[in-house]
C-alpha cells in the first residue's frame, strides 16, 4: 500500500480526487485503489515542555535558566492524538510513503517530523503541490521526487523550531520572573520575531509623542507662459534659514518676495524632459497582497491570510497563498489565456479587465530563475462565482486576478517634465507629467492624475499672474497600521543603521515569513502589547515597558533577521545546524544576565502608551496560571511561543 501523508484534510481530498479510481473513506484517511491518503491537522507534534526533560522544571525559577535540552523531544498536541494514531496504524501497513506537506520550510517539517516520530525507516518520496485543481495535482503526482533532496529544508525548519523554543522559553521565564520581583502579576512573553516587531511600534510611537511641530513656509507663483499657465514653487537659497530638508523656517523672506511678484517677468532657464515606461506591478506574494488589501479595502493582514486560505482550500480559486515569490513559472505563460478566461467568466469587473489584455505580450513576471519553492499567487482557472464568495473573498480574489491580468497590458508610458524659471533673480521650479499611454494603470486606480505642464521651450518668457505664501507645519511620522507594519517587516533593512547589515538584509526576506507576519501582529494584540485605534496599531503601556526593560538588541531587527539568513544557509546551502544553535546558546547566556528587576520596575512605572482593552488585560492575567507567590506558572507550549 502506498501511503500519502498530506499537510491538511483539504489537500488530502484534492489528492484523492486526482487519483484514478473511486475514493472510499475510512477513519482518518481516504482509500483510492492501492493508495491511501491521510493527513495531518497542521502540526500534530510540538516541542516538549521543559518538565518533559526534568519534572522540577515545571516550576519557574531563575536559577534553572538557561534550560538547554541535550536530546530534543517532541510531544503530540492534545487535539491531534487521534489522527496521529491513525497515521501510526496506516504506516504499519504501508510499503511506500509519500510526503505531501506544503511546499515550504514549515510544510517540510510538519509532515516529516511525524514520519520520523512514528519510526518509519523506509523510502520517502516528496509530492509538491501549489495548486489544488485536479489537472495540477495530477501533474504533481506524476513528478514525485526523493524526499532526501529536501533534507536541508527540514533541518532548517527543525533548527528554527528548536531555536524559537530556546529563545522564547528562557527569555519569557526570565522576564516574567523578574517582572514578578518588580511587582507585575503576569507573563511577559519574549520572542525572536514578535519582540522586534513590538520594538518597531514602540519606537514609532515614541517618535510621535516626542515630535515637536515646526512651522515652515512655501511660496507659490502662478505663471503665464507662451502656451498656457502653470504653478511654480520658490526654491529659497542657502542664505535663508532652512532645515535639513531645505524648508524655509522664517515667513518674512517669502512674504517680502510675494509682495513683489505680481506682474513680474521672468524666463525659463532650464527644461528637462524624460520619457518613462513603467511595467505593470508583479503578481502578488502574500505580504504584498496584505499591504495592498489593507490600503485599498481596509482588510487586516490576518483576515487577508485567512481569506487566501479559504480561496485556496475551500473554493480552489487561487494557487498556494503563503508564497514569498512575485514571479510565475514560464510554463504557465502558454496556459494563461485559458486560465484567466475561466477565472474571470462569472464577474463583470474581471471580464472588463480581461477584455483589454493582449496575450501576445510577455512580461517580466514569467521567470523560472526567480521562482523558488513557490510561485506568485495566481488564479487557478476555476470560474469565480461571486455569489458564493463573501465580499472580502471577492475583493481579495479580484486583486490577485488583476495583478496577473495586468501582465498582458502595455507599460504605463509617461513624459516627465521639470522646468526651472528665473524671476526677480530667484529660482522657481515646476514639475508635470503627461500620460502618453495609460497601459495597465486604469486597472489600479481611477483617480485623476495631476495635470501636465503646458508645452514649454527653454528660454521662453513668463509673467507672474499671482502668488502667495502658505503657512505649513512639519508633521510627525504616521503610526503603524497593518499595511505599513507588514511592509516594515518585509523591508526591515530600512530600520537598521549598520550599512553592511542593511545590505545583507536586502537579500533576505525580512522579519518573519509570509505565513507568520499576520499572526505575529495578532499575537501582540492578544497579549496586550499592541492595541488597535481605528486603523492604527499602537503600543500599550505594557508593551512599551517590556521593550524598555529588555536589552536593546532583543527588540531590534538585526538579530532575528540574521537568524533568517543563517536558517536560509541551512536550507539552501546545506550548512550544519549545530554552529547556529551553539551561537544562540552563547547569546542567550548574555541576555539572561541582563534581566534586572530594578530596570523593569522603573520601566513599568514610567512607560507611556495606549491602554489595552480591559478584556485583553483580564484574559492575559487569567492565562498566567497560579498567583505570583506560588512560583508555579506555566509558559504556553504552543508552537508560536517565542515567535
Amino acid at each position: 500500500m502506498r501511503l500519502i501523508i498530506a499537510e491538511k484534510p483539504s489537500l488530502a481530498r484534492a489528492i484523492a480526487d486526482a487519483l484514478p479510481g473511486a475514493p472510499r473513506k475510512q477513519e482518518g484517511a481516504i482509500v483510492v485503489g492501492d493508495t491511501t491518503v491521510t493527513w495531518c491537522l497542521g502540526h500534530l507534534l510540538e516541542q516538549a515542555p521543559p518538565d518533559a526533560y526534568d519534572p522540577t522544571l515545571k516550576q519557574w525559577r531563575l536559577d534553572t535558566l538557561p534550560i538547554l535540552p541535550e536530546h530534543w523531544k517532541l510531544t503530540p498536541r492534545p487535539k491531534a492524538r487521534g489522527q496521529l494514531a491513525a497515521i501510526r496504524r496506516l504506516l504499519k501497513a504501508a510499503n511506500e510513503v509519500v510526503h505531501a506537506g506544503d511546499p515550504d520550510r514549515e510544510g517540510q517539517l510538519l509532515v516529516q517530523e511525524v514520519i520520523e516520530y512514528l519510526g518509519w525507516k523506509g523510502k520517502v518520496s516528496r509530492l509538491l503541490i501549489s495548486d489544488l485543481n485536479r489537472p495540477a495535482v495530477q501533474r504533481a503526482l506524476s513528478r514525485l521526487e526523493d524526499n532526501r533532496r529536501y533534507q536541508p529544508l527540514y533541518r532548517a525548519a527543525e533548527s528554527r523550531s528548536r531555536a524559537d523554543w530556546l529563545y522564547g522559553i528562557n527569555l519569557t521565564r526570565a522576564w516574567t520572573l523578574t517582572g514578578r520581583q518588580a511587582g507585575h502579576d503576569g507573563v511577559l512573553s519574549v520572542g525572536r520575531v514578535q519582540t522586534p516587531v513590538l520594538g518597531l511600534v514602540v519606537r514609532r510611537d515614541a517618535e510621535i509623542r516626542g515630535f515637536t511641530p515646526r512651522p515652515f513656509f512655501v511660496l507659490w507663483a502662478d505663471l503665464a507662459v507662451t502656451r498656457g499657465e502653470l504653478r511654480a514653487w520658490w526654491t529659497p537659497g542657502e542664505h535663508h534659514p532652512l532645515d535639513d530638508q531645505g524648508r524655509l523656517l522664517a515667513r518674512e523672506p517669502a512674504a517680502s518676495l510675494a509682495e513683489r511678484l505680481p506682474g513680474a517677468e521672468g524666463r525659463l532657464m532650464a527644461l528637462e524632459t524624460q520619457q518613462k515606461r513603467q511595467p505593470a506591478p508583479l503578481p502578488y506574494s502574500l505580504s504584498a497582497l496584505q499591504v495592498d488589501a489593507a490600503r485599498r479595502h481596509g482588510i487586516s493582514a490576518k483576515i487577508v491570510l485567512d481569506t487566501c486560505q479559504s480561496l485556496y482550500e475551500r473554493h480552489r480559486l487561487i494557487t498556494y497563498p503563503r508564497s514569498d515569490c512575485r514571479y510565475l513559472p514560464e510554463e504557465h505563460f502558454a496556459a494563461a489565456r485559458g486560465t484567466l478566461e475561466g477565472a474571470c467568466r462569472e464577474d463583470d469587473t474581471l471580464r472588463g479587465w480581461l477584455a483589454g489584455a493582449d496575450f501576445t505580450r510577455r512580461s517580466r513576471a514569467w521567470s523560472d530563475g526567480k521562482v523558488g519553492v513557490h510561485h506568485a499567487l495566481a488564479p487557478t482557472g476555476r470560474p469565480a462565482d461571486m455569489a458564493r464568495l463573501t465580499a472580502t473573498e471577492a475583493n481579495v480574489f479580484r486583486l490577485i486576478a488583476r495583478n496577473v491580468i495586468a501582465q498582458f497590458y502595455p507599460p504605463l508610458s509617461t513624459r516627465d517634465v521639470k522646468a526651472e524659471f528665473s524671476i526677480l533673480g530667484e529660482t522657481f521650479r515646476a514639475r508635470g507629467q503627461e500620460i502618453l499611454d495609460p497601459g495597465w494603470k486604469p486597472l489600479f486606480t481611477t483617480r485623476d492624475e495631476a495635470p501636465p505642464l503646458p508645452p514649454l521651450s527653454e528660454g521662453e518668457g513668463c509673467r507672474v499672474q499671482s502668488g502667495g505664501v502658505e503657512d505649513r507645519e512639519t508633521r510627525p511620522p504616521e503610526p503603524f497600521n497593518d499595511a505599513s507594519l507588514i511592509k516594515a517587516m518585509m523591508n526591515i533593512g530600512r530600520y537598521v543603521d549598520d550599512p553592511t547589515v542593511r545590505r545583507t538584509l536586502r537579500e533576505h526576506d525580512g522579519l518573519g515569513t509570509e505565513a507568520t507576519r499576520a499572526g505575529i501582529i495578532e499575537t501582540l494584540v492578544a497579549r496586550g502589547y499592541l492595541v488597535r485605534e481605528g486603523k492604527a496599531l499602537r503600543a500599550t503601556r505594557l508593551g512599551g515597558a517590556l521593550i524598555a526593560s529588555l536589552p536593546e538588541a532583543v527588540s531590534r531587527p538585526e538579530r532575528t533577521a540574521l537568524w533568517e539568513q543563517r536558517l536560509g544557509a541551512i536550507a539552501e546551502e546545506d550548512a550544519a545546524p549545530a554552529p547556529f544553535l551553539e551561537s544562540l546558546v552563547a547569546d542567550l547566556r548574555t541576555l539572561l544576565g541582563a534581566a534586572d528587576a530594578g530596570r523593569l520596575r522603573q520601566a513599568l512605572h514610567s512607560a507611556e502608551g495606549a491602554e489595552a482593552k480591559a478584556s485583553r488585560r483580564t484574559s492575559g492575567r487569567r492565562s498566567t496560571g497560579r498567583s505570583a507567590r506560588s512560583g508555579k506558572r506555566r509558559t504556553p507550549q504552543r508552537r508560536k511561543e517565542g515567535r
